[in-house]
């Protein structure tokens, strides 16, 4: 029997104007956890899709009814990620393109590429959440408590939730297709379509956000930008981007605990990786204690405890 609980979740981003720059303490970071909202609805969709595709061909009646848990979660998470980039695309309505590009980069892995492609992609995805996650939550004192209460406590559920499904994908990809030389082979096209679809999110804030509600360049995430962007400056006749400040999201962060999580990334796509021995972090395991006393982790920095 699966350990995954589906929980709905309602962040109220209607109630109140749902700003770009949700963490002032931190642009870079507002910025790529908002390309992560874009990312999350159509990546969670190709899922959806995914599954539906593969039940007939999972024969492992435990490892079915993980694969429905993991559907339905991040079935709830795609929800929850539409509500928050809704918000966004009320005040900046050009960002609705931005969004229709980025569900249209998924809808044709969805049309182009095999099941097994996906079940790949997805393993190859998930398994990286767990490090990198565990560097956000372990730094939330700066990452998220500075924010709005409303992101803030999407990014959290979210991020923890990831943490309680890091093993669904790969036990599904398992069932169906069993071989790590197939989904390793896969990974170099994988993250490059990864990288491809959070920099049409980039772009589109930097062509639909004013800077000075955004405050640093939404491409300053990729190395290979900054460095072009420096060139430019060196070469007469060529002027740099004059999309804002070259800020990076994780600056303020331990090197360290960087070094740490980039680890845990590349040990996530060798073989026979597990990522139920991951370590975890510990903010999760509060996370699901509070939800399960009661408090409304849906205002994680706001809400009155419940706990007795």
């Amino acid at each position: 029997m699966t350990d995954l609980v589906v929980r709905k979740m309602n962040f109220a981003f209607e109630d109140h104007e749902v700003p770009f720059l949700w963490n002032p303490q931190n642009p870079a970071f507002s910025s790529m956890a908002n390309a992560v909202s874009f990312l999350a609805i159509g990546f969670e969709k190709m899922i959806v899709n995914m599954i539906l595709q593969a039940k007939p061909v999972i024969t492992d009646a435990a490892v079915a009814e993980e694969a429905e848990a993991f559907m339905r979660q991040e079935g709830q998470h795609s929800t929850a990620h539409r509500q928050h980039v809704k918000g966004l695309i009320r005040h900046y309505p050009g960002l609705q393109e931005t969004l229709d590009e980025v569900i249209g980069a998924f809808d044709e892995l969805t049309r182009d590429t095999s099941l097994e492609y996906r079940l790949a992609y997805t393993a190859d995805l998930e398994a990286t959440f767990t490090p990198v996650f565990k560097l956000m939550l372990d730094n939330e004192a700066a990452l998220f408590r500075p924010g709005d209460d409303r992101v803030a406590s999407l990014f959290i559920w979210h991020f923890v939730e990831e943490v309680e499904h890091r093993s669904s994908a790969l036990i599904i990809f398992d069932s169906v297709v069993g071989s790590d030389i197939y989904r390793m082979r896969q990974a170099p096209s994988i993250f490059k379509h990864v990288l491809d679809v959070i920099k049409i999110a980039s772009e589109g804030f930097n062509k639909h956000v004013p800077l000075e509600e955004r405050k640093v360049d939404a491409m300053a995430m990729f190395a290979r930008y900054r460095r072009v962007q420096k060139l430019r400056t060196w070469i007469p006749g060529l002027e740099p981007a004059n999309n804002g400040p070259m800020l990076r999201a994780f600056d303020d962060l331990p090197l360290r605990e960087q070094l740490v999580a980039l680890g845990g990334v590349v040990r996530s796509q060798m073989p026979r990786h597990n990522p139920a021995h991951e370590k975890l972090p510990a903010l999760a395991g509060e996370w699901f204690a509070r939800y399960d006393a009661g408090y409304d982790v849906q205002r994680w920095y706001t809400a009155d405890a419940t706990l007795s």
